[in-house]
């Protein structure tokens, strides 16, 4: 699953999918009725593949979480993300036992729920796993070069040709 090209823009309501790249802003879509506008430099965006949630060890790619509601909800959408406060806390925990209760907020959570559900009504969540692509090394042949042998007799320094330094013509720029 690629979550690169869809974004969260601060201030805007839903996710986006990035379309193209503009002069001075990016082109998005939105994913939930694909209207097309840009989004500029000063407005915030946010990755998907770049969001993770806080736990109390190493913080969880939202790829995991969304990963971890797939499975506990075998393919369909989750509760209603506008559930009460301690049910959504409760759900969270089944799903992410070790988030940071401090950190992550109700209304995160809330986020999360409905961004899943939007990308699982609109087919973006592909939890098939890729394999892994081996770094391929080309194949080195092994090249016997001959290297002549050194004539006793002669000097060390008769073996090279004598070189001489070519002179290079100083270029200079025509004036037209």
């Amino acid at each position: 699953m690629d979550l690169t090209k869809i974004v969260s823009i601060s201030g805007k309501a839903g996710l986006f999918k990035v379309v193209s790249q503009g002069k001075n802003a990016v082109i998005v879509e939105s994913i939930a009725d694909q209207k097309r506008f840009p989004a500029f430099g000063h407005e915030k965006m946010s990755s998907l593949e770049e969001i993770s949630v806080f736990t109390t060890g190493e913080d969880r790619p939202l790829k995991d979480v969304f990963k971890a509601f797939h499975e506990k909800f075998e393919g369909k959408e989750t509760p209603d993300p506008k559930s009460e406060n301690n049910a959504l806390l409760k759900f969270f925990a089944d799903m992410v036992p070790d988030f940071d209760k401090e950190r992550v907020y109700v209304s995160d959570i809330r986020k999360m729920m409905s961004w899943y559900n939007l990308l699982l009504a609109n087919n973006l969540l592909d939890f098939t796993e890729e394999p892994e692509e081996k770094a391929e090394t080309p194949a080195v042949k092994d090249v016997e070069t001959e290297i002549p042998a050194a004539d006793e007799n002669k000097p060390a320094d008769e073996d090279v040709p004598e070189s001489k330094p070519e002179k290079k013509a100083a270029r200079t720029k025509n004036p037209e």
